[in-house]
């Protein structure tokens, strides 16, 4: 994905460690209480392989990083508000931890979720 030249040598960021900042940044966002997985295969490969950054989809294509993130929220938030929240998150962690702008952060609300008054 990103690619720099040092007098050291070269680095290379994966798309995997974009995808698990992004996922860790999304987590702290307030009224999100998951990821979901993107469709039916990624979830059954979830359930097997643990992956650390389900629910998040990064592309690059040399130039532009779009982000795409489906997150489940909790009932009663205010869903536009949190979308707007953690796609400026996510932008902002993302383009803080690269150096990189990120071109754009696609959020789909795959879910609302109801917790316990107890």
């Amino acid at each position: 994905m990103g690619e720099e030249t040092t007098s050291l040598g070269g680095i290379h960021i994966a798309p995997g460690a974009v995808a698990a900042i992004a996922y860790h940044a999304t987590l702290e966002s307030y009224g999100v209480v998951g990821l979901a997985p993107k469709n039916l295969a990624e979830g059954l490969a979830q359930t097997i392989t643990r992956e650390p950054a389900r629910g998040v989809s990064v592309r690059y294509d040399g130039e532009n990083i779009d982000i795409d993130i489906y997150i489940i929220i909790e009932y009663g938030t205010r869903v536009t508000t949190v979308a707007d929240s953690v796609a400026n998150t996510v932008k902002f962690h993302v383009e803080k931890a690269l150096g990189m702008p990120v071109h754009e952060v696609n959020i789909h609300v795959a879910g609302l979720r109801v917790s316990n008054s107890d």
